[in-house]
């Protein structure tokens, strides 16, 4: 899909209140009321999350890390060296998260190590297998982690990334997910392990597929990312809006969207979407207050009833493809970006889709605000 004529404006719903409660037709304008009824917000617990890299030396667990949170271009990492010691790299974005990159050649069972200290606060383990390579010797490391973790860390999520799979054929990688799988799952029931839950992910760099694995196991760590997807429930019925996705800008991971089945392609130009509004923002774009210098978070602000002087408007933007399908972007905040594929017959309400965006930002601002 090649994109069309795009139009950029600088504000969002401001001005959408009152069009979008007076269109009659197929949608209709969501309650800012009810919208949020009975939606818990995000745990407030204190505690960062820690995503755990681990995996066989060269298995490409430095170049993941540094294309998804850093922004190299995969074709940089090339010349990265290979990690010696681990590398702790705390993430700042819509929820705060650590990243540690495991050397490969470390023993970390060796009773030398702070097992504990390891694993005790960790969200998620994400283990890297080289699919161009032999992979039984690391095979046999996550089996011998997984058995350990499960005795004292039964809760913490288990992510297996076949990793660098460009250029292998559809079948061969289909094989050797299913072996991977196979001798997992075999070596888990000889230990009396037989409900431990492992995800698995065929990715690479070198497409989306590193993205779209990390936005599910981020998922996994979100405790009210069900109210999230409710929410986008709620806006893509009243709205016309077919696929919507709620990014976080910086790493282009989705962290919620409604609950239709996700198409590729779909995600693929929602992401590369992302791309073109950073590129032209770090041209064009300027430091502007935060929402929490411009409302009081207790009392969100109600569209249309701002004072426009002191109402900071979000950037917004659309992009008509030539397919006859329709881009829609919006700021939530500081970090996560709503994007929305929707028909252009449905774009026509514009009025509407703002209104109703606009009442799932305020209803999304109370969610993180009980949260805290």
């Amino acid at each position: 899909m090649e994109p069309g004529s795009p139009s950029t404006t600088g504000g969002g719903g401001g001005g959408g209140g009152g069009a979008g409660a007076g269109v009659n037709g197929k949608y209709g304008a969501m309650s800012p009321g009810s919208s949020i009824q009975g939606y818990t917000g995000l745990a407030g617990n204190g505690r960062r999350p820690r995503l755990l890299l681990m995996g066989q030396r060269r298995s490409g667990k430095s170049s993941i890390s540094s294309v998804v949170f850093h922004k190299m271009s995969p074709t940089e990492t090339l010349f990265l060296e290979s990690t010696t010691r681990i590398q702790k790299d705390p993430i700042h974005s819509f929820m705060d998260f650590q990243v540690w990159d495991f050397p490969g050649q470390l023993n970390f069972l060796d009773p030398t190590f702070d097992f504990d200290h390891i694993f005790g606060e960790l969200g998620a383990l994400i283990w890297v297998i080289d699919a161009q390579d032999e992979y039984l010797d690391p095979l046999s490391r996550l089996h011998a982690t997984i058995i350990a973790i499960q005795r004292s860390y039964p809760a913490i999520n288990i992510e297996v990334f076949i990793h660098k799979v460009d250029g292998l054929s559809d079948e061969y990688k289909l094989d050797t997910q299913r072996d991977i799988m196979q001798r997992t799952q075999d070596e888990l029931s000889d230990n009396g392990l037989d409900n431990v839950q492992v995800s698995y992910h065929l990715t690479s760099i070198y497409d989306h597929s590193i993205f779209e694995a990390f936005s599910k196991v981020i998922q996994k760590l979100i405790p009210q990312l069900e109210t999230l997807e409710n929410l986008l429930n709620v806006l893509c019925s009243n709205s016309g809006i077919e696929k919507a996705f709620l990014f976080d800008v910086m790493s282009k991971i989705y962290i919620a969207t409604d609950s239709s089945p996700v198409d590729v392609q779909s995600y693929e130009i929602c992401s590369d979407y992302i791309d073109v509004i950073v590129d032209v923002s770090e041209i064009y774009g300027y430091d502007r207050k935060q929402p929490a210098e411009i409302t009081d978070a207790a009392h969100p602000v109600v569209p249309g009833a701002e004072d426009e002087e002191e109402q900071t408007a979000e950037a917004s933007s659309i992009i008509r493809l030539q397919n006859g399908m329709v881009l829609y972007l919006r700021e939530i905040n500081k970090y996560l970006a709503l994007i929305c594929l929707m028909r252009k017959e449905g774009i026509e309400k514009k009025g509407l889709v703002d209104f109703n965006v606009q009442v799932f930002q305020n209803a999304l601002q109370r969610v993180f605000e009980v949260g805290r």
